[in-house]
Protein backbone atom coordinates (compact mmCIF):
# COMPACT_ATOMS: atom_id res chain seq x y z
CA UNK A 1 0.00 0.00 0.00
CA UNK A 2 0.97 3.20 -0.43
CA UNK A 3 1.15 5.41 2.15
CA UNK A 4 0.14 9.49 0.67
CA UNK A 5 -2.20 11.98 2.30
CA UNK A 6 -2.99 13.31 -0.62
CA UNK A 7 -3.77 12.69 -4.64
CA UNK A 8 -0.33 12.31 -6.85
CA UNK A 9 0.52 13.47 -10.38
CA UNK A 10 3.61 11.50 -11.76
CA UNK A 11 4.81 13.31 -15.27
CA UNK A 12 6.69 11.14 -17.64
CA UNK A 13 9.09 13.72 -19.12
CA UNK A 14 10.97 13.75 -22.69
CA UNK A 15 14.22 12.70 -20.65
CA UNK A 16 13.71 9.17 -19.92
CA UNK A 17 16.04 10.02 -16.84
CA UNK A 18 13.09 11.77 -14.93
CA UNK A 19 9.61 12.24 -13.98
CA UNK A 20 8.35 15.34 -12.72
CA UNK A 21 5.54 15.08 -9.96
CA UNK A 22 2.84 17.24 -8.06
CA UNK A 23 -0.30 17.32 -6.12
CA UNK A 24 -3.30 18.60 -6.96
CA UNK A 25 -4.48 18.91 -3.42
CA UNK A 26 -1.15 20.95 -2.06
CA UNK A 27 -0.96 24.41 -3.92
CA UNK A 28 2.96 24.70 -5.02
CA UNK A 29 3.77 21.42 -4.17
CA UNK A 30 5.79 19.69 -7.03
CA UNK A 31 9.02 17.60 -7.30
CA UNK A 32 11.27 15.71 -9.32
CA UNK A 33 12.46 12.17 -9.42
CA UNK A 34 14.70 9.77 -11.49
CA UNK A 35 12.16 7.08 -11.37
CA UNK A 36 8.39 6.59 -10.45
CA UNK A 37 9.68 5.00 -7.17
CA UNK A 38 11.35 7.55 -6.75
CA UNK A 39 8.73 9.98 -7.33
CA UNK A 40 6.51 8.44 -4.67
CA UNK A 41 9.04 7.67 -2.11
CA UNK A 42 10.12 11.34 -2.51
CA UNK A 43 6.45 13.26 -2.62
CA UNK A 44 5.96 10.87 0.60
CA UNK A 45 8.26 12.78 2.64
CA UNK A 46 8.01 16.05 0.56
CA UNK A 47 4.06 16.01 1.48
CA UNK A 48 5.22 15.67 5.14
CA UNK A 49 7.73 18.94 5.16
CA UNK A 50 5.25 21.07 2.78
CA UNK A 51 2.44 20.67 5.10
CA UNK A 52 5.00 21.09 8.24
CA UNK A 53 5.64 25.04 7.43
CA UNK A 54 1.82 26.39 7.38
CA UNK A 55 1.19 24.11 10.41
CA UNK A 56 4.07 26.20 12.52
CA UNK A 57 2.63 29.46 11.41
CA UNK A 58 -1.30 28.70 12.11
CA UNK A 59 -1.60 28.60 8.28
CA UNK A 60 -4.79 26.08 7.21
CA UNK A 61 -3.28 23.27 5.37
CA UNK A 62 -6.18 21.06 3.16
CA UNK A 63 -8.14 18.42 4.69
CA UNK A 64 -6.21 15.16 3.99
CA UNK A 65 -8.05 13.22 0.76
CA UNK A 66 -9.65 9.97 2.39
CA UNK A 67 -9.24 7.98 -0.83
CA UNK A 68 -6.09 9.30 -2.63
CA UNK A 69 -5.08 8.28 -5.99
CA UNK A 70 -1.47 7.73 -7.89
CA UNK A 71 -2.10 9.41 -11.41
CA UNK A 72 1.05 8.44 -13.71
CA UNK A 73 0.76 9.88 -17.07
CA UNK A 74 2.94 11.32 -19.97
CA UNK A 75 3.86 15.31 -19.28
CA UNK A 76 0.92 17.65 -20.86
CA UNK A 77 2.32 18.81 -24.04
CA UNK A 78 1.22 22.71 -24.42
CA UNK A 79 -0.66 23.74 -27.60
CA UNK A 80 1.57 26.51 -29.56
CA UNK A 81 0.92 29.98 -29.01
CA UNK A 82 -1.03 31.06 -31.82
CA UNK A 83 1.01 34.25 -31.94
CA UNK A 84 4.07 32.30 -32.15
CA UNK A 85 2.50 31.11 -35.16
CA UNK A 86 2.00 33.57 -36.90
CA UNK A 87 5.31 34.80 -36.15
CA UNK A 88 7.07 31.97 -37.36
CA UNK A 89 4.66 32.19 -40.58
CA UNK A 90 5.85 35.97 -40.89
CA UNK A 91 9.51 35.01 -40.80
CA UNK A 92 8.93 32.32 -43.38
CA UNK A 93 7.09 34.84 -45.48
CA UNK A 94 3.81 32.66 -45.42
CA UNK A 95 2.04 35.87 -44.52
CA UNK A 96 2.44 39.64 -44.97
CA UNK A 97 2.27 42.46 -42.33
CA UNK A 98 -1.81 41.74 -42.04
CA UNK A 99 -1.76 38.25 -41.18
CA UNK A 100 -2.93 37.43 -44.53
CA UNK A 101 -1.21 35.32 -47.30
CA UNK A 102 0.71 37.70 -49.75
CA UNK A 103 -0.86 37.85 -53.26
CA UNK A 104 1.75 35.49 -55.46
CA UNK A 105 2.95 36.50 -58.86
CA UNK A 106 0.11 35.15 -61.44
CA UNK A 107 2.15 33.11 -64.24
CA UNK A 108 0.26 33.80 -67.30
CA UNK A 109 0.19 31.21 -70.19
CA UNK A 110 0.89 32.84 -73.38
CA UNK A 111 -1.83 33.08 -75.10
CA UNK A 112 -1.64 30.97 -78.45
CA UNK A 113 -3.50 32.69 -81.24
CA UNK A 114 -2.38 30.61 -84.03
CA UNK A 115 -5.53 29.00 -83.80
Amino acid sequence: MIDLKYRLIIEATEDPNFFGFYSPDLQGFTGVGHSIEDCLYKAKWGIDEHIEVPKEHGLAIPSPNPNPTVLIQNERRLNPSPVKEKTIAYSKGLIDDYGTAPVSACSSKDNDSSL
